[in-house]
């Protein structure tokens, strides 16, 4: 059993959301931080999101198409007048 980083936080909580999104996938992951990103020093040791090996190119995509998503670039066709889409 091989773990591999995917993502980094300075913020546990960060963290903590992205790994729940990818168990909403079906994607374990584990958050490897010391310690340090719950007392505010992730800066210094950031909290490491990690996968298995076989289930990285997964995970990777589904955070991609997540923070798409929250930056509104989602693959979704919308009215350029609709202003509540």
């Amino acid at each position: 059993m091989s773990l591999v980083t995917i993502a980094e936080y300075a913020d546990r909580l960060q963290a903590d959301l992205a790994r729940l999104k990818l168990f909403g996938e079906g994607i374990e992951a584990h958050i490897m931080d010391g310690g340090m990103a719950s007392l505010g020093l992730g800066f210094m040791t950031p909290a490491r999101l990690m996968v298995l090996k076989e289930d990285e190119q997964q995970a990777r995509s589904v955070l991609t198409a997540h923070e798409a998503a929250e930056r509104g670039e989602a693959d979704i066709e919308r009215d350029p007048k609709d202003i509540w889409s």
